[in-house]
């Protein structure tokens, strides 16, 4: 299998953390691709008519495309449990938290590198980190024993969430009075998977 990836999104970040917790990476080749909302990579492309990463190329099968489809296909195939049956609705509950926040990072990011600046509206950027603070809230203050509990999806995908705002918008001081987490993602922060996955500038 292949999976049609860019090492700086959040969202492939998921799956290859999944990846490497389940045992398979050996099982899937990460093709790198640079490809952007104005220019889309024609690998990109083919592989999901939306142009979006990742997307996850099976041989003798239809290609996977959305990271929640791709991390529930690759649990399923390991056997890895990331998806439990006995708290299967808070999982997924948590895990779309964690996409709404990465899907309103990354606009706040292509506003600032695609759009001329005099093109910028700012009342809408604070809107989407407006839908990052409230998600951001939520947690502290209703999720924080789930996250305490065994690793399932959602801990992954509030990772990587939380790993994309201090890549990209950590000026932002997601922190601030949010001490529990904070202090669940500094102990998450360390595990192998995540450390082998941090983006790295550009």
């Amino acid at each position: 299998m292949q999976l049609i990836a860019s090492p700086l999104s959040p969202f492939v970040r998921k799956v290859r953390v999944l990846l490497l917790e389940t045992g398979l990476g050996d099982q899937v080749t990460v093709v790198n691709l640079a490809t952007t909302p104005l220019e889309t990579d024609p690998q990109a492309a083919s592989a999901n008519p939306l142009g979006k990463i990742p997307a996850l190329v099976r041989e003798g099968g239809a290609t996977l495309y959305d990271s929640r489809v791709i991390t529930r296909y690759l649990d399923d195939m390991a056997g890895g449990g990331l998806y439990p049956q006995t708290r299967l609705w808070e999982v997924l509950t948590l895990e779309a938290t964690a996409e709404g926040m990465m899907d309103a990072a990354v606009l706040m990011t292509y506003e600032a590198r695609f759009r001329p600046e005099e093109m910028q509206y700012a009342p809408w950027v604070e809107a989407q980190w407006g839908k990052i603070a409230r998600a951001l809230d939520a947690v502290e203050a209703r999720w924080m024993s789930h996250l305490a509990g065994p690793l399932d999806m959602s801990h992954i995908a509030m990772g990587c969430a939380l790993g994309y705002l201090d890549f990209r918008h950590e000026a932002r001081g997601w922190r601030a009075g949010r001490p529990a987490l904070e202090a669940w993602y500094a102990g998450f922060s360390t595990r192998e998977s995540m450390a082998l996955t941090a983006p790295e500038a550009a």
